[in-house]
């Protein structure tokens, strides 16, 4: 399957397939071994998880916003960082979080795929 030719695009991409619970797209998109660290509690989710919990809907993201976005492309690697401000439900129970992101894509077989994702919360103001 053709993918995103550079990691904007795939960035983007990841986004929008978790805002479309699109867990197909997510299966493309995501390594083997990719691993998620939460914003909200900082505990690892591996892809597998991720992946049933967005296409179960048991995690919904109404929202995802990002801004101040850059990337830094090292070969066949890149970085990309970034702001967010996202809404959602696990189960029943509304979320919504502000925070920093760095995701880590490399390109494999002319594709960008996401090997790592981190998000810290950006704390309220005064």
């Amino acid at each position: 399957m053709p993918g995103p030719s550079d990691p904007l695009a795939a960035d983007r991409l990841f986004f929008a397939a978790l805002i479309a619970a699109d867990a197909s797209t997510l299966r493309d998109l995501l390594t083997d071994d990719f691993l998620l660290i939460d914003v909200m509690s900082g505990s690892e989710v591996p892809r597998e998880t991720l992946l049933e919990l967005v296409g179960s809907g048991r995690l919904r993201f109404d929202s995802v916003v990002p801004a101040e976005v850059r990337v830094r492309r090292y070969g066949p690697a890149a970085v990309v960082t970034g702001r967010t401000e996202m809404t959602g439900r696990f189960g029943t129970t509304p979320f919504s979080a502000r925070s920093r992101y760095t995701h880590v894509f490399v390109e494999l077989s002319g594709r960008w795929r996401l090997a790592s994702a981190q998000g810290t919360a950006i704390a309220p103001g005064p």
